[in-house]
């Protein structure tokens, strides 16, 4: 059974940092491909960034700069690294592995940047 279980989340001030988790079981998670996506209360999903099996990464626009995607094969892990939060960061963080024929969703994790 596969699983995708994001960890992490919680509560920081404006301008803090987080650092998400994206655990997988029952995948071999390297030939995977992974995309971190965040909804926010009203508005639609949307993508943060992805990184590669290779290990390349892209980032939105609005996150350049501020967040860092990085991969722990060894560990089945990928993570979201949040720097420089600002409340319009506060939304529920997916994580998606991604790979021809296949695709896993995880279940998110809340952040919410707030004073």
């Amino acid at each position: 059974q596969v699983q995708l279980v994001e960890s992490g989340g919680g509560l920081v001030q404006p301008g803090g940092s987080l650092r998400l988790s994206c655990a997988a079981s029952g995948i071999i998670f390297s030939m995977f491909g992974v995309i971190w996506h965040r909804q926010a209360p009203g508005k639609q999903r949307e993508v943060v960034g992805s990184i590669s099996s290779g290990g390349g990464t892209t980032y939105a626009g609005s996150v350049k700069g501020r967040f860092t995607i990085s991969r722990d094969n060894a560990k089945n892990t990928v993570y979201l690294q949040m720097n420089s939060l600002n409340p319009e960061d506060t939304a529920v963080y997916y994580c998606r592995a991604l790979r021809i024929g296949e695709e896993y969703w995880g279940r998110g994790t809340q952040v919410t940047v707030s004073s």
